[in-house]
């Protein structure tokens, strides 16, 4: 054992087993299906995709990011559809990683993912928070967000004969332990994770006084773990489904890649392998789909837990999936004591802490057509779903970076009463032909013009001729023009620029 298995690493998994032990049953909760499809996912997570990862400290396991999509998916199409729809997600992305788009999915506005984020997180917190006063989620994320009021009611002067009051008890225990903890822990147990503690103590207390509250039901019997895929259900694939498979796809890479992004930042150990950590996730995600288990994706939270607890290989996030077997197989009888409601707390603080109010403010002091792409993405996401709220802030993002590219500045100078400086800075295309068309009509007849180009970035073909006709046209009405074409030549070769002349 002392010669395989590096001390740090040993250390590094324990706490990363703590901190995803919770989540996994959290985020399984909230996504509407069993607990122990989350803990699925959180091992293989941890022993396959950890043994192939091309990241070697991210940790892998079920993700706030995929709760909405596969929520929508359970309860439009039914369970059976989950495994299949995880599946064919997951031959996606070993494909993408195969093709070397790795780095391709990291091209997404910073904008669209933190909106898309807080989006979710708004959408976590509103659906959650009537889970904590043990009462049933909304139809819909704005229906959830609401009525929050109506549990808050509950949750303080419920119905007789109901035990709303009691359960929200436990869950703002859950919550205030959680914030006690991360503020005021001691120093010699700063690794041991807040969300932890606060099971804990919140299943400790209900234990002692015997509440008449809903608890998180875990199956005994290891064979209820897994639901294999019925093969019989690929005659039945439809456009909704094969929408929901890219759909996850496409957001459990962008969330992986973003994640091993922000983990290569904590460590200075090896960087990641993009196309490796994408294929790796893709094997994954197939073995999550033929086990019936939560899609899974790189968890920042986990991740950072692995790197600041000294994880230094990919041992930790293997053996951390090799303890959450060890759990499953020895202790599933305990599970069944967790209330519901305290982890509905945890998921409740995931989604506060996803609306990252910081990242607003960088964003507006950055441009604030960032802060509308953001807030775009993120109330179609509340208001319409998942999917329809990334497309609009990806489109949004696009045509803002259409328009900064296309922008063209016209400045007309005049040192003297003959000679007159026109300079064009920017990207002159057919977009901006008003702009410039209008300022070469106002010109003054019979000078000398000198069109400085040495600026541009891009000169399109319709703006060529119309630069073109210009210096026909005034040249035969008695002025001259001396245009830059050789330097805008030589510039085009030199920086590779696309020049239409």
């Amino acid at each position: 054992m002392k010669n395989f298995i590096n001390k740090k690493d040993l250390l590094a998994s324990v706490v990363v087993f703590l901190v995803a032990l919770p989540l996994c049953m959290g985020i399984a909760l909230a996504s509407g299906v069993s607990p122990a499809r989350g803990l699925v996912t959180g091992i293989i997570g941890g022993i396959v995709t950890g043994f192939l990862a091309g990241a070697p400290l991210q940790v892998s396991g079920p993700a706030a990011g995929l709760t909405v999509l596969v929520y929508e998916l359970v309860q439009t199409h039914g369970i059976e559809w989950l495994g299949i729809s995880v599946l064919g997600a997951g031959v996606l992305q070993y494909l993408a990683g195969r093709a070397g788009f790795g780095r391709i999915f990291q091209a997404v506005s910073p904008a669209v993912i933190k909106g898309m984020l807080a989006g979710i997180g708004v959408l976590i917190f509103s659906s959650q928070f009537h889970v904590m006063v043990d009462d049933k989620p909304k139809n819909g994320g704005l229906a959830n967000l609401l009525s929050i009021p109506e549990a808050i009611n509950k949750g303080l002067f419920p119905a007789d004969g109901t035990a709303h009051h009691l359960a929200a008890f436990v869950g703002v225990l859950t919550l205030l332990v959680i914030v006690v903890w991360e503020k005021f822990r001691p120093q010699k147990l700063s690794l041991v994770p807040a969300p932890l503690v606060a099971i804990i103590a919140a299943t400790s207390l209900v234990a002692v006084v015997q509440w008449p509250i809903s608890f998180i039901s875990v199956p005994t019997d290891l064979s209820e773990f897994v639901a294999f895929i019925d093969p019989s259900k690929f005659n039945g694939l439809n456009a909704s489904i094969i929408l929901s498979m890219v759909a996850m796809a496409f957001i459990a890479s962008a969330e992986t890649l973003l994640c091993a992004t922000a983990c290569d930042a904590l460590h200075d150990g090896v960087r990641a392998d993009y196309n490796q950590e994408l294929k790796a996730q893709g094997i994954g995600n197939m073995c999550c789909g033929f086990l019936g288990a939560l899609p899974m994706t790189g968890v920042i939270v986990r991740s950072s837990a692995n790197v600041k607890a000294g994880g230094e290989t990919r041992q930790s996030a293997i053996l951390h999936g090799v303890w959450l077997a060890a759990f499953v197989l020895l202790f599933p009888g305990i599970l069944a004591y967790i209330p519901t409601a305290s982890l509905a707390g945890i998921l409740v603080y995931i989604g506060y802490k996803l609306v990252d109010f910081q990242a607003i403010k960088n964003l507006h002091n950055y441009s604030r057509w960032e802060v509308v792409v953001y807030a775009v993405t993120l109330t179609t996401i509340v208001t319409v779903d998942l999917l329809t709220g990334v497309l609009a802030g990806i489109t949004l993002a696009l045509l803002g970076t259409i328009k900064s590219l296309a922008h063209l500045d016209v400045q007309i100078d005049s040192d003297d009463s003959t000679k007159v400086d026109l300079r064009l800075t920017g990207a002159a295309t057919f977009i901006s032909l008003p702009k410039l068309s209008s300022a070469l009509e106002s010109i003054p007849r019979e000078k000398h013009i000198a069109v400085h180009l040495d600026s541009l970035m891009f000169l399109d073909h319709a703006c060529l001729q119309v630069l073109e006709d210009f210096h026909r046209l005034y040249e035969r009405q008695g002025g001259t023009v001396e245009m830059e074409w050789t330097h805008l030549t030589k510039l085009s070769k030199d920086k590779n620029l696309r020049v239409a002349i």
